[in-house]
């Protein structure tokens, strides 16, 4: 749910590359498939099984689908958050009550997103939630996340860490792309774990 921002490590843009290059040689039965299996390997997540409250994303384009862990959760009674793109691009928050609360949302001429219909909450709505379900690109051994270098979720975090929350932070992403090690800046903040089609890695929580 984020979008390409022209970060300035030379670096990230390389690897971003790379990375996004990967994802659209996958095909739509890929990644689709690839979304069933993280769905079910996220919501054996004790962090998710207890959350009252879970931040997520609506995937788009390449990204891993998240659509059935949305309607799962759902189903289980979690209270879902979704995000909607803010002009400076911050975000929002909706609440998710099924594939009816979606509207699609065009922002300029970047791509278009799925985001909440219904009423908006501001963006302090986050600090609600137990868990946050991160998009991303990469993450390495140390919990750092590579994302798109639009900066949506540099805010989120930045957010979370001003008010004192502390959620679980979970990076949702394909096997390939939980790698050795991505560039870091002093502004990064490490996840606690990740989830891919075939399981779930954990970092060390500071």
């Amino acid at each position: 749910m984020e979008y390409d921002g022209g970060a300035a490590d030379p670096g990230k843009r390389g690897l971003r590359r790379e990375l996004l290059s990967a994802r659209r040689a996958l095909t739509p039965d890929e990644r689709a498939g690839a979304g069933t299996a993280l769905a079910a390997h996220a919501l054996l997540l004790p962090e998710l099984a207890d959350a009252r409250t879970v931040a997520a994303y609506v995937s788009v384009g390449t990204e891993p689908a998240t659509t059935e862990l949305l309607e799962e959760l759902r189903l289980r009674g979690t209270r879902v958050l979704l995000p909607a793109l803010l002009p400076d691009d911050d975000l929002d928050w909706g609440t998710y009550t099924g594939p009816g609360s979606l509207a699609a949302v065009r922002h300029g001429g970047r791509m278009e997103l799925s985001e909440p219909a219904g009423a908006r909450l501001g963006p302090d709505a986050v600090l609600s939630a137990d868990v946050v379900l991160l998009p991303g690109l990469a993450v390495d051994a140390r919990g750092m996340r590579l994302g798109r270098g639009g900066g949506s979720y540099d805010r989120v975090l930045a957010r979370l860490e001003r008010a004192g929350a502390r959620p679980s932070l979970v990076v949702l992403l394909y096997d390939t792309e939980v790698v050795a090690r991505v560039p870091a800046e002093a502004h990064d903040r490490p996840v606690h774990a990740v989830v891919t089609p075939t399981g779930v890695r954990r970092f060390t929580r500071p």
